[in-house]
């Protein structure tokens, strides 16, 4: 039931420009904008951080997407729901859980597509990459975590409601997320309310971590770890209970 939901999904996704493309150009439009335009930034004073602007903002983008992928991933789901298909899968399906498993797995393989395309175009650029193999290991293990989190969420919410309406609560709330962090500089040069909630923000310790890993001085790592697998911990067990909501409305 897992790869056969995870086929499905992804050869939809891969043979529909609308919904190969935004998944594509949304991160690669930021990584653009921030990267580039933005790159005068990394003269501000204070401005503590061992590798260049471009691997800066490489790793937030990095971690949008995979959160994004998990979250257009879920809107899928919310269209299979409201178009009746997600029934058929649940009344054919003795292990309804493969279900969710085969949705994430193409969330997964869907952000793989768009992380490779994300890389190869940084190193184009002349990205500066300090860390190692095992640095980067760690930093790529940190976005696949945000994936399954952004999906997790994403696919609670669309089984609850089970309407392709629901897109902007899914979204919403990660968006915000990942902008309460420290996007733009490091965190200890925000100040005020936004270094009070960026402080707060689990997303800016995996960050700081991804950035540490990729300049090859890794900071945050266990911390980041740990609330990265407690986002998709907690988040894997709303996706599963938004399952059994479905089933109990006959979806």
């Amino acid at each position: 039931m897992a790869s056969g939901v995870a086929w499905r999904t992804l050869k939809n996704v891969v043979t529909t420009p609308s919904l190969l493309f935004p998944s594509l150009l949304f991160p690669l439009f930021f990584f653009t904008a921030f990267a580039g335009g933005l790159s005068q930034v990394r003269n501000v004073p204070g401005f503590d951080y061992a590798g260049d602007y471009t691997s800066f903002q490489f790793v937030f983008v990095l971690l949008q997407s995979a959160a994004f992928g998990g979250v257009f991933t879920g809107f899928g789901v919310a269209r299979d729901f409201e178009g009746g298909f997600a029934r058929r899968l649940l009344l054919a399906s003795a292990n309804r859980s493969g279900i969710v498993l085969g949705y994430g797995l193409a969330a997964l393989l869907r952000w793989g597509i768009t992380a490779t395309l994300l890389t190869a175009i940084a190193l184009a650029v002349g990205m500066d990459v300090g860390g190692g193999e095992s640095d980067l290991v760690g930093l790529y293990t940190l976005a696949l975590l945000v994936n399954v989190a952004g999906f997790c969420w994403s696919a609670g919410i669309a089984m609850r409601l089970r309407t392709i309406q629901a897109g902007p609560l899914m979204q919403m709330p990660v968006f915000l997320t990942l902008f309460l962090a420290p996007v733009y500089v490091p965190l200890e040069l925000l100040s005020g309310a936004m270094h009070t909630v960026a402080r707060a923000n689990p997303v800016t310790y995996v960050l700081e971590a991804g950035r540490g890993f990729i300049s090859g001085e890794p900071i945050h790592a266990g911390l980041a770890f740990a609330l990265a697998l407690g986002l998709a911990a907690v988040f894997g067990l709303w996706a599963l209970r938004g399952l059994r909501a479905a089933e109990a409305a006959g979806a």
